[in-house]
């Protein structure tokens, strides 16, 4: 039997399965993987699009628009990021520099783009480039949350991520200071952990128990929970202290010894207050560790933002584009079909005007020669050898791209004023200044809810420093 925290951070990480897919999916559009939907065969077999267009005599190409206006998205906002910096709160120089934190945004907002969650994890450890805050990129893969509607999260109850640790990392963070944990640690991880490295840059079909090759999974669980205290003041001191209901018995033996002395008393007061508090589970529910928050914000380490969250529901730009990237590839494919397909330089020759001692073989090498002559016999019914030349142009399928382009700007608000490209020549820079200036309006929604989530990033590293 699972611990009741791990269980139910294994039903809210099931409850994001969707998500996650729909991630990959956008993931596998933006970065040019465009034709492997599922699909049914005619004869019902599940195939790739890509699959079923080579079965249908096609070549399935690709005009990855997407990661271009994602690339330019993520290019404007390098521009402009250190003008958009969050106003009165600023982060130490030197956490900024040890983290990346520019390079990090960069990457972050990428992902927001793709799948409409940026998280980071925001924490005060000791690691070999230092010792301080470190904030940390989290993917949506590897994270869970419950289901929450609230946009700054004041809903959020329990959230988590999945670790995926080497072995030294796993004695280093849980061995402490004796060897009989380390010991125990290694006979726990040998009969878990599976031999062999991942391969880099690919995808290594982790779950939620289970790491990729060569890693230890470690699940990270922090839950608010409601804790009864008992509030003091003691006015003899002039402070105000909390202390668990356990320890009560020793404020009344000081009460007893001050009523002996004549001195005023520490008041008590029972309360209930909420705690976020932290625990590391092994894969088969055995607790590596567990701690109340040790931050000065008192809150769980992560930084959440999901995009838009109306009824907690969670759509990416990229999600708004896909149709109209299928409809363009298959547009482009169809093209290449009918462009394949269609006569293009073929020689008509009626039979009874074929001369003598000259075979086929022979006349075709001719017409496909410059500076040939080719003999014939006029006949009298007027037909004469010709050239058959189709482009394929009537289909309509070159007006059909164009539209779908242009829609895919309209939609995207990823404008060619935004994409630096050149205006007409009678225009002005003050027009073409307004333009780019308008372009940006589409997408800015988008942007300040990163900037804002880049704000409160930014607090909780200054409150994660106190």
């Amino acid at each position: 039997m699972k611990p009741e925290y791990l269980q139910l951070a294994h039903e809210a990480y099931l409850a994001g399965a969707d998500l996650r897919e729909r991630r990959c999916r956008y993931k596998r559009y933006t970065y040019g993987a465009q034709w492997d939907d599922p699909v049914v065969g005619p004869t019902g077999e599940v195939m790739t699009e890509g699959e079923l267009a080579t079965a249908n005599g096609n070549r399935p190409l690709t005009n990855n628009m997407i990661r271009q206006m994602v690339k330019c998205v993520v290019g404007n906002f390098r521009n402009s990021m250190h003008d958009a910096q969050p106003q009165g709160v600023n982060v130490d120089e030197e956490v900024a520099m040890r983290n990346a934190l520019d390079e990090l945004d960069c990457r972050l907002l990428e992902e927001f783009l793709i799948s409409g969650c940026a998280i980071q994890r925001i924490v005060a450890e000791h690691r070999m480039g230092g010792c301080g805050v470190w904030v940390d990129n989290v993917s949506p893969d590897e994270f869970f949350v419950n289901a929450y509607r609230d946009v700054r999260g004041h809903d959020i109850e329990l959230v988590g991520m999945l670790h995926g640790m080497s072995r030294r990392e796993l004695l280093m963070r849980f061995g402490g200071v004796s060897g009989a944990k380390a010991m125990w640690l290694n006979g726990l991880y040998d009969r878990l952990q599976s031999g062999g490295a991942p391969e880099l840059g690919k995808d290594a079909g982790s779950d939620f128990y289970t790491a990729s090759p060569g890693r230890c999974r470690v699940i990270e669980v922090w839950t608010l929970e409601s804790r009864n205290i008992v509030k003091c003041h003691d006015r003899m001191n002039a402070s105000v202290f909390n202390i668990a209901p356990r320890d009560a018995a020793t404020v009344r033996k000081i009460n007893a010894e001050r009523a002996k002395a004549g001195t005023e008393a520490i008041e008590m007061c029972a309360r209930t207050t909420m705690r976020w508090h932290c625990r590391f589970y092994a894969p088969g529910g055995e607790l590596l560790d567990e701690y109340d928050s040790p931050y000065g914000h008192g809150m769980h380490p992560f930084m959440v933002k999901m995009y838009p969250l109306i009824d907690g529901e969670v759509h990416s730009f990229v999600e708004d584009v896909v149709d109209q990237q299928r409809y363009i590839n298959r547009l482009i494919t169809l093209m290449d079909h009918v462009l394949g397909s269609s006569a293009k330089g073929v020689l008509l020759f009626p039979v009874d005007q074929k001369p003598d001692g000259l075979s086929w073989r022979e006349l075709g090498a001719l017409w496909a020669n410059t500076n040939s002559v080719i003999p014939y016999y006029r006949t009298g019914n007027g037909v004469e050898p010709r050239q058959v030349v189709n482009s394929g142009e009537h289909t309509g399928a070159h007006q059909l791209l164009d539209i779908e382009l242009k829609l895919l700007q309209q939609i995207s608000g990823v404008s060619g004023a935004l994409q630096g490209q050149l205006g007409r020549g009678d225009s002005s820079a003050a027009l073409y200044e307004a333009q780019t200036r308008n372009a940006a309006v589409a997408l800015r929604d988008l942007l300040d809810t990163f900037h804002s989530f880049r704000q409160l990033r930014n607090r909780k590293i200054a409150q994660t420093m106190s």
